[in-house]
């Protein structure tokens, strides 16, 4: 199974000036992909590609903002420690075997 300490999260923003950004929450294996995310290449991507291309980069879970808020607010993951909680539920999940 992969650990925590081969994983790590990636927080950045998609969206254009005239609207707000969007922000995503990447848990990111490391092991698979050491530099985490290519932005560059993630906003390149063919859109009919996106989730190929992230699986590439080694993002294990991608959540929007709202979906991290709902879990905070549910009891599901903490704010505290946001890696911790989001790899504990990725693992919960079956995520990471």
């Amino acid at each position: 199974m992969l650990k925590k300490d081969d994983t790590k999260l990636e927080i950045f923003g998609f969206g254009d000036d005239d609207s707000d950004e969007d922000t995503f929450y990447c848990l990111v294996n490391t092991t698979k992909s050491p530099d985490g995310i290519d932005l560059e290449k993630l906003s390149n991507a063919d859109p009919r590609k996106f989730d190929e291309v992230l699986n590439e980069m080694g993002c294990i879970l991608l959540l929007r903002g709202d979906e991290v808020e709902e879990l905070i607010n549910r009891g599901d993951i903490t704010d505290t420690n946001l890696h911790k909680s989001l790899y504990d539920l990725a693992v919960e999940e079956e995520i990471i075997q």
